[in-house]
């Protein structure tokens, strides 16, 4: 990754956990939580790419495995984002931008229910059965709900942060600079100065015949 995006990427990151503890954990909805570093991690693997995706998103999950008041084992959230991140990253296009907002917002629901499956299986497979006693179909329903409504006013401005970030222009030198350059060093030479030489050659004679021209009282076009 280069080093503008891991810049830009750990600052979103730490931005969306401070607020999706410090604010949106506490507003104590039914259901889920409004999954703030998600949403991030998808619109920058939509932006990026499936390997920088799966590559924020486990560090995105392992920040958030760490962070207070975190009561699950390490690495779960980790593997969920890490999963997430890639295959949101399956869908960019190769010029980096949607050309309709369907598709990211199909990408955000399908990410609310596939994450919170893949959390729901990894603490089954841990011995975690907090999922059960909540209520799998209330936490799919409003996991989804929750970021549905959120994800237009994150994923678009993420997404446009994203590309606006990645365009270095110190990245896009133009490689035939070296040969324009070149080619007007070398185009100093003898040659051009002969070359104006006999261009000033050309008009004293052309003056000379105007003048016998004039002289003679006949008209030179």
């Amino acid at each position: 990754m280069r080093f503008n995006r891991m810049l830009l990427a750990t600052t979103l990151v730490v931005v969306a956990l401070v607020l999706q503890v410090s604010v949106l954990a506490r507003l104590h909805l039914p259901g889920a939580v409004p999954d703030l570093m998600l949403l991030t991690v998808l619109a920058l693997a939509m932006v990026y790419g499936h390997v920088s995706g799966a590559l924020i998103g486990f560090g995105a999950g392992l920040l958030a495995d760490l962070a207070p008041p975190a009561d699950h084992a390490a690495g779960r959230y980790a593997l969920v984002l890490c999963v997430i991140g890639y295959l949101a990253g399956l869908v960019k296009p190769d010029n980096g931008q949607l050309k309709s907002a369907t598709g990211p917002m199909a990408v955000v629901v399908a990410a609310a229910i596939g994450s919170t499956l893949l959390y729901a299986g990894v603490g089954a497979l841990v011995g975690d059965t907090a999922a059960r006693h909540v209520g799998l179909g209330s936490l799919l329903f409003t996991a989804a709900l929750y970021d549905l409504l959120l994800a237009p006013f994150v994923v678009p401005g993420l997404m446009a942060l994203a590309r606006r970030a990645d365009n270095d222009p110190l990245a896009e030198t133009n490689p035939s600079a070296a040969d324009v350059s070149a080619g007007w060093l070398s185009s100093g030479t003898g040659l051009r100065i002969g070359s104006q030489r006999g261009g000033l050659r050309v008009k004293a004679a052309k003056a000379r015949v105007a003048r016998a021209g004039r002289i003679k009282g006949v008209k030179r076009l």
